[in-house]
């Protein structure tokens, strides 16, 4: 694990999402307790007992995510069950282009950073993970594995959300 000085410790802390160092092969699973409810420009956590769809995606070591890309209707709860299919750790993490590519552009510098949120799921080489999500807002949004290099290689995909009537 790589030592980061408590000066640059402090500034990625605030100015990015809630982390810790040690991105490693371990699964990361989710921490008990109440999920933390933040509004995101590409919608907020859902709960499982308001799923109005699930919806399997892939995951491979060629980089790539099967699915690629999703149409869902404004305010559908989407059960994302995140398969990896490969032999390395992937993740999927929602958000906005922008939020997407700021967010690989500090995995870069910092390979070893874990990070916990609603909008993600870390899954280790043949396991599964999943992601609830209430896409409240219209618009077409990303998902993409964060993981150095992978983003850099094409592992991306996108969302659209169909505004309700």
């Amino acid at each position: 694990m790589k030592k980061i000085n408590t000066a640059i410790l402090a500034v990625l802390i605030a100015g990015t999402s809630t982390f810790a160092m040690a991105h490693g092969d371990e699964d990361h699973a989710k921490k008990a307790g109440p999920v933390k409810k933040e509004q995101k420009a590409w919608g907020i956590a859902g709960d499982a007992k308001t799923v109005t769809r699930t919806v399997t995606f892939t995951m491979t070591d060629n980089m790539r995510f099967d699915p690629d890309k999703l149409e869902v209707k404004q305010g559908e709860t989407i059960k994302f069950v995140i398969k990896n299919g490969g032999k390395t750790m992937h993740e999927m993490v929602l958000g906005t282009k922008k939020d997407l590519d700021d967010h690989a552009a500090l995995m870069m510098k910092f390979p070893g950073m874990e990070h916990e949120e609603p909008y993600m799921a870390h899954v280790g080489p043949g396991k599964t993970g999943e992601i609830i999500w209430t896409f409240n807002k219209p618009g077409t949004f990303d998902y993409a594995c964060l993981i150095a290099g992978h983003y850099q290689a094409g592992m991306m995909g996108k969302v659209t959300v169909v505004a309700s009537k």
